[in-house]
């Protein structure tokens, strides 16, 4: 039997026992799921080799944008990860933008279980192969390019006051609080703190909270014991115990909901956590990061974050300035990054041109450094000479000094569609019913805004 771990993500609860019932036979683990808004967490909190993803989890439209939106969140947290789509549409254009989207392969309903099981396997293997190469270039690379997880140089004063106050506070064991707009650093920043904190040498544990369910998250923060609820087969440590003497990262704690601050607002004045199903309450020494792309000072004076718990959390509070604020340093990102992917993939030094140099200036990224980060990685992986040009960049028609009121209009439509997301707690059809598009338009806006759900 193959030692192997499959993820199968359908909304046919007939689809996924037929495939439980022929896959467990082949391979070690076989794990179902409905909902593919649980990919981010299963993918958080459980190792998998390879996922099975359905393409259309809505049976009117047969595009796979579904599908295709769910691939780039399953690459975005690993990028080896074998995905095998699994559609009733035999449209080899479909087929052939599904490889092109990082898909491993493309098996079509019904299926013929040989054929299928075979397809798996070689997903399996060029998965291997994917992590080996990947691991000789991360190797090769370091030298050059320093820690993976490091933040680049800036030139920027206020970026420059943020990295110092970091610094400053880093040796201490205060709780950090880190704010700014979704792809601006602040996952990177928090990484960089332990580092160079007294606590370095023991774990840091990173939670994205808008990964876990509510219905999940005692049990993911706080641990739980054998028998606590249904699936409950064994004792399991939470993420605080997990980080016992090391630095615990909470991202987007804005997504907690009134009654979870309440019970992490008690752990942290009691410094012990109890797991669920227990009354033995366990010690929780850790340093704690929390991060926000939401004005939670703001939303404590409305009530929707606690006081209490916000004043526990900020006894330093860090803002990071949008890229938009930092044009000095677009450019050397850029170059930071064509370096970087450059070496990654093995490709040829490129060079910016210098008109891409100046709409890469003026364009208002309001992705922030995640949309500049893929932006490069892109024309990298498609460049086919040394110089890239402003063709190799997703650019709008203009983004020059006469498009601010464009600009302007694109940061409203961003922060609309980000308050809708959270008004219907990350609900994709809900959110596109209330902005008047389809689940596919708003897909597509997530994605063009580089926002996260």
């Amino acid at each position: 039997m193959n030692h192997s771990k499959i993820l199968i993500v359908d909304d046919d609860a007939s689809i996924l026992n037929g495939l439980y019932l022929l896959l467990k036979r082949y391979f070690h683990q076989v794990d179902m799921e409905k909902d593919p808004r649980q990919i981010p967490f299963l993918l958080s909190s459980r190792r998998f080799d390879l996922v099975v993803l359905d393409m259309n989890f809505q049976r009117d439209l047969s595009q796979g944008e579904d599908g295709f939106y769910w691939l780039q969140r399953i690459l975005e947290t690993d990028p080896t990860m074998a995905v095998v789509f699994l559609t009733a549409y035999g449209d080899i254009d479909l087929a052939v933008r599904a490889i092109k989207s990082g898909a491993t392969d493309f098996v079509l309903k019904p299926w013929e279980n040989d054929r299928f099981v075979a397809t798996l396997r070689a997903a399996l293997d060029y998965r291997k192969d994917r992590l080996a190469s990947s691991a000789e270039v991360e190797k090769a690379g370091k030298s050059a390019l320093g820690r993976p997880h490091e933040l680049p140089a800036t030139a920027n004063a206020r970026m420059k006051e943020v990295l110092s106050q970091a610094d400053r506070v880093a040796a201490t064991d205060a709780n950090i609080l880190i704010l700014g707009e979704s792809g601006t650093g602040k996952t990177l920043l928090a990484e960089q703190i332990h580092r160079k904190s007294l606590r370095n040498q023991g774990p840091y544990v990173e939670v994205d909270l808008g990964a876990v369910p509510e219905s999940l998250l005692e049990s993911e923060l706080f641990g739980h014991v054998k028998g606590a609820f249904t699936d409950a087969r064994t004792d399991r440590k939470g993420r605080f115990e997990e980080a016992h003497g090391g630095t615990l990262f909470l991202d987007e704690i804005s997504n907690l909901s009134l009654m979870a601050q309440a019970k992490l607002l008690s752990v942290l004045q009691q410094r012990r956590v109890t797991p669920v199903g227990s009354n033995k309450p366990r010690p929780a020494d850790v340093r704690l990061i929390c991060a926000s792309n939401q004005p939670l000072g703001q939303w404590a004076a409305e009530k929707r974050f606690r006081q209490d718990l916000l004043y526990r959390i900020n006894t330093i509070e860090l803002a990071l300035p949008a890229l938009r604020e930092r044009q000095e340093d677009i450019v050397p990102l850029a170059l930071f990054f064509l370096e970087r992917f450059a070496k990654k993939y093995a490709r040829p030094a490129s060079k910016l041109s210098a008109e891409l140099e100046r709409r890469l200036a003026q364009y208002p990224w309001p992705g922030n450094i995640r949309e500049l980060q893929h932006a490069l990685e892109r024309a990298v992986i498609l460049s086919s000479d040394g110089m890239l040009q402003p063709v190799d960049f997703p650019f709008p028609e203009s983004d020059g000094p006469e498009s601010q009121h464009a600009s302007h209009l694109w940061e409203l439509e961003r922060t609309q569609i980000i308050k809708t997301l959270r008004a219907h707690y990350g609900n994709i059809s809900e959110t596109a019913k209330a902005l008047g598009l389809s689940r596919a338009a708003l897909y597509r806006r997530m994605e063009k805004y580089g926002i996260e759900n």
